[in-house]
């Protein structure tokens, strides 16, 4: 890109679209354009404050949207589907962090990589981007070890295991030329008998205000690898996501990764 890319926040009144707005007010990398509120919030048409910027409102919608290069969305997925068509219908690029998709709307996102650049990420962390890459080394380095994946989070949270501990697990799995739903563990109570072999197994916790901490441990005879991160400020997923739509502004259309991203910084 040769000027600051033009940015459009889905989501932008959500916890996470809070972060990007006031983490964009001191980066000088993007020009954010255009900020989407469900239709009825509290924030429809009023303005949005990101550095000295004062003339941009919030919008509900996409009708009156600039020329952009990339969508970020933080949203759900009746939200996620109109920025979809959005980006299809102008070829701007689109970076989603967006859960609970059903099969329609998934086909649809694994259809428009023909046509956009997509990228999609259960956690936008750039550690745990490379947690992943270290882990999908060492469990096809150590094929007989054990796996097993310990995840912790604060006490509202309520999936579990957590996105990201299944992410890691269907790393750990590929790496071993398998799939998660053949190998996971995810309840041991009252499991009787030994452990299954191959299996990859599922530890959580959940209690007070932690950000969000995942050990990914592998076990064998007399010795363990440990590889772990533990995020302490929820920015870092934030940052990743800018980190990520940088990257992926004018990039040709395709599915990409966050491991795509560390592995060719800008």
């Amino acid at each position: 890109m040769t000027g600051p890319v033009r940015l459009a926040i889905n989501g932008a009144s959500g916890r996470m679209g809070r972060a990007l707005l006031e983490l964009l007010g001191g980066d000088g990398r993007f020009e954010l354009v255009h900020a989407v509120v469900a239709p009825g919030s509290a924030h429809d048409g009023k303005p949005v404050f990101v550095g000295t910027a004062g003339s941009l409102r919030y919008a509900h919608d996409w009708t009156q949207a600039p020329p952009l290069d990339v969508i970020i969305d933080f949203s759900g997925p009746a939200a996620l589907a109109p920025a979809l068509d959005h980006c299809l219908a102008h070829h701007s690029a689109l970076v989603s962090g967006t859960t609970g998709i059903d099969t329609e709307l998934e086909a649809r996102l694994s259809d428009a990589g023909r046509s956009i650049a997509i990228l999609r990420a259960a956690n936008f962390s750039l550690g745990v981007a490379v947690l992943t890459r270290l882990l999908r080394s060492a469990a096809a380095a150590l094929p007989a070890w054990d796996v097993e994946i310990v995840e912790a989070h604060h006490n509202r949270k309520r999936d579990a295991p957590s996105g990201t501990a299944l992410a890691l697990g269907q790393a750990a799995a590929a790496a071993r030329d398998t799939t998660l739903e053949a190998t996971a563990v995810y309840n041991r109570g009252h499991q009787a008998g030994e452990r299954a072999e191959g299996s990859i197994g599922f530890a959580v916790v959940r209690g007070g205000d932690i950000v969000g901490e995942h050990t990914a441990m592998l076990i064998g005879q007399g010795e363990r690898l440990e590889l772990g991160h533990r995020a302490t400020d929820r920015s870092i997923f934030a940052r990743g996501a800018l980190q990520a739509a940088y990257w992926l502004a004018g990039r040709v259309p395709g599915q990409w990764q966050l491991d795509d991203v560390i592995s060719s910084p800008v």
